[in-house]
């Protein structure tokens, strides 16, 4: 028989002392709990955990060491209709588990009820079909590693898919491609700092499953937002083993991504869990106490509120729920030396009864935590519940997702007039959302393109959606790219269209790299990536989501193209301004003038014409009212954008003398020459005419004055 001690009830999960690991599990439908140990044949061992204190089951096993496979079964109530779903047949994952071996094997078994007859309970053991359990070593030599700490103004992100960013790079050794240890590669690294790429956005590394129906197409959950353990890395990204050898490979990614200066930030999925609706497989969370973990109907308790589209909601008004994420949270910041998350469906998190609610608990957790509340904190500002669309509507510690940016962005450089204004907002940061809850432009999370969607490429050469390989009969993701007039679609040899699409690409480009705010870009634009007009991806694990590293030759003028904006961003303050814009400031001083194709200032009648599609910015340098680190004043060159989102040339004015002489030109995205080849050394004064083509951006620039001058 087993030695078992009582232990201790904090902190949750499988904790490993050096002697023995103390085991501890929250439910407060339980009646008993056993712990279930396997060995190395897969034989089971059950040992019921002794103590339980405030619902917390525990118990401390003397010589249970690092590698060890356990999972727990729960012994209470099964009455869907009362929300308990208790079914002791069913091996269960820990919440708290630091590492997962194995797969889900799908199986009638791994549900509490019989396809046949879904009102009979199913006793048929899960335990041959589940995963399991890892208890991890938490000792790891991080060296001198420290974060980052990159201030917003000067943050690029770069959001990958550690799999499909690294599965085709020929430059990584292929037992480590599309695992944490090829993201790590020198490689990868260097090709990120060649972008100027400060963070890295990480598509879901928590533990997940891929749902029954995928698998049963022959598919699989690609993209990863169906998690099953919040503190366990995704064993499928490990290239040394799943016995914690992925919690030692993640740890290592993290510090090597540190020595070369660049954040890591998880795309976290709290929102849902992958145990799905009332007809979901029983593999953790469901077992172990349904109506702490789960939003229920009040009135049918069988059935769960939605506000994801994935068929359950976490209960986050459950203390015990709540502290499960900030748990998990904390665990990735002190333990795995991640800089900040990305919230995944984040209105959901802060629905405490049915609306919405800004100052839920949630927030006032994050708010009030000493370690969360320093690292990076990004919203995904919507679910799909109603008045989930919350852009602009989150407190001051967070930064979010803009949709707002990528429809208007996208709107404008289709040519439709009516985006002009909203598009000036948006190239400014944003101020509309973000000024009077007290943030600043960098609250704002601009992209263009992002895994949700099309690629780049695919925006510019495809008018509809083709998702038919997803299995859905092209039903699923949402077909809203409308008419680009780019006169074919997918891979065309017409020269013409392929220098429209071409430019396209770079106006995107451009307009990111040059609004205020932060820039995100989706991994594989830089270098053309192509999902062939398929717009949800998140079910290709293969060619048609992967990163095609052979295309960098090809796309070397995109690539060039990517790096000289981002290091021109990066030497340039006027574009990484702190704050808002004032218009007119101190002493009559603009920093920022909105100007008519013909150079003189917009009126209100010329925002809203019917043919509204081009402007000019002039950005003053000169006029920055921030300072620097060390208290200095700031200046920077000053810069025109010339803008033409017309369907036809047009000649630009460049605003008078007192503007100032001397522009020259940065780049030009009708420019179809390699990036290598400079512009003609000519400069422009006050008066000249540009031209500017069709639906392009000219970025002028005029260097700083000993003493400023501004209009």
């Amino acid at each position: 028989m087993r030695e078992v001690w009582p232990g201790e009830a904090y902190p949750l999960g499988g904790t490993w002392d050096g002697v023995g690991t103390n085991f501890s599990v929250y439910s407060e439908v339980a009646e008993r709990v056993e712990l279930c140990l396997f060995d190395e044949g897969g034989r089971e061992e059950r040992v019921e955990l002794p103590e339980v204190d405030g619902f917390v089951w525990h118990g401390y096993l003397p010589g249970i060491m690092p590698g060890q496979r356990y999972g727990y079964r729960v012994h209470g109530p099964y009455d869907p209709a009362r929300g308990h779903r208790c079914n002791p047949a069913k091996l269960l994952l820990d919440p708290y588990a630091k590492a997962v071996e194995g797969e889900l094997r799908w199986h009638e078994a791994v549900f509490s009820y019989h396809f046949t007859d879904p009102g009979r309970l199913n006793t048929l053991d899960s335990a041959p079909y589940m995963p399991k359990n890892i208890v991890v070593n938490p000792f790891f030599d991080w060296g001198t590693d420290r974060p980052p700490r990159t201030p917003y103004h000067q943050t690029v992100i770069y959001e990958a898919h550690v799999r499909g960013l690294t599965m085709r790079h020929p430059a990584v050794p292929e037992e480590q491609r599309g695992t944490y240890a090829g993201l790590a590669h020198p490689a990868v690294i260097e090709h990120l700092l060649s972008l100027g790429v400060t963070a890295v956005e990480l598509m879901p590394v928590h533990q997940f499953v891929p749902e029954h129906a995928l698998v049963a197409r022959g598919l699989t959950n690609y993209w990863g937002y169906n998690t099953i353990a919040y503190l366990a890395p995704h064993n499928g990204y490990a290239s040394g083993g799943q016995r914690g050898e992925q919690v030692l490979e993640f740890k290592a990614m993290v510090r090597a991504l540190h020595e070369a200066g660049i954040e890591v930030i998880l795309d976290v999925v709290y929102n849902h869990t992958a145990e799905g609706d009332h007809m979901g497989p029983t593999l953790g969370f469901r077992g172990i106490d349904n109506a702490a973990y789960y939003r229920m109907h009040d009135g049918d308790r069988r059935y769960y509120l939605d506000y994801t589209g994935c068929g359950n909601s976490l209960n986050v008004r459950s203390p015990h729920a709540l502290q499960l994420i900030m748990d998990s949270l904390r665990y990735w910041v002190l333990e795995m030396h991640v800089d900040g998350f990305r919230f995944d469906l984040a209105a959901a998190l802060a629905r405490e009864l049915h609306d919405v609610d800004r100052l839920s608990a949630f927030f006032d957790l994050i708010q009030q935590d000493p370690v969360i509340s320093q690292v990076k904190l990004i919203a995904e500002p919507w679910d799909v519940g109603p008045g989930g669309y919350q852009v602009g509507n989150f407190p001051p510690l967070w930064t979010e997702w803009n949709g707002k940016y990528r429809d208007t962005v996208r709107d404008f450089w289709r040519g439709h007039g009516s985006a002009l204004p909203e598009f000036a907002t948006r190239l400014t940061g944003s101020q509309d959302l973000y000024a009077s809850s007290g943030r600043r432009p960098v609250a704002s999370i601009n992209f263009v393109t992002c895994h949700d969607g099309f690629t780049l490429t695919d925006l510019v050469s495809y008018d509809h959606k083709h998702n038919e390989a997803n299995g859905e009969d092209n039903r699923d993701g949402t077909d809203d790219n409308r008419s680009w007039n780019c006169g074919a679609e997918g891979p065309v040899e017409d020269p013409a269209i392929v220098r429209l699409r071409h430019r396209q690409r770079r106006n995107f480009l451009a307009t990111l790299f040059l609004s205020q705010g932060v820039p995100m870009i989706s991994h594989g634009d830089e270098v053309g990536r192509t999902q062939g007009g398929n717009n949800n991806a998140y079910c290709q694990d293969n060619e048609v989501a992967w990163v095609d590293w052979s295309a960098v030759h090809a796309e070397k003028d995109l690539l060039d193209f990517v790096r000289m904006l981002s290091e021109l961003r990066r030497a340039h303050p006027v574009f990484q301004r702190r704050r808002f814009f004032r218009g007119r400031g101190a002493g009559g001083v603009r920093d920022i003038v909105w100007l008519t194709p013909a150079g003189v200032e917009m009126s209100a009648a010329d925002w809203h014409t019917g043919y509204a599609k081009s402007l000019t910015v002039y950005l003053n340098g000169e006029a920055i009212t921030e300072l620097g680190p060390r208290g200095e004043r700031i200046t920077d060159d000053s810069f025109l954008i010339l803008i033409n989102a017309h369907h036809e040339n047009m000649a630009f004015t460049l605003p008078g003398a007192e503007f100032g002489d001397g522009w020259r030109t940065v780049f030009d995205t009708a420019d179809d020459r390699p990036r290598d080849e400079p512009f003609p050394d000519e400069s422009w004064s006050a008066g000249a005419l540009v031209a500017v083509t069709a639906r392009s951006l000219q970025l002028l620039r005029r260097p700083r004055t000993p003493q400023a001058a501004a209009p």
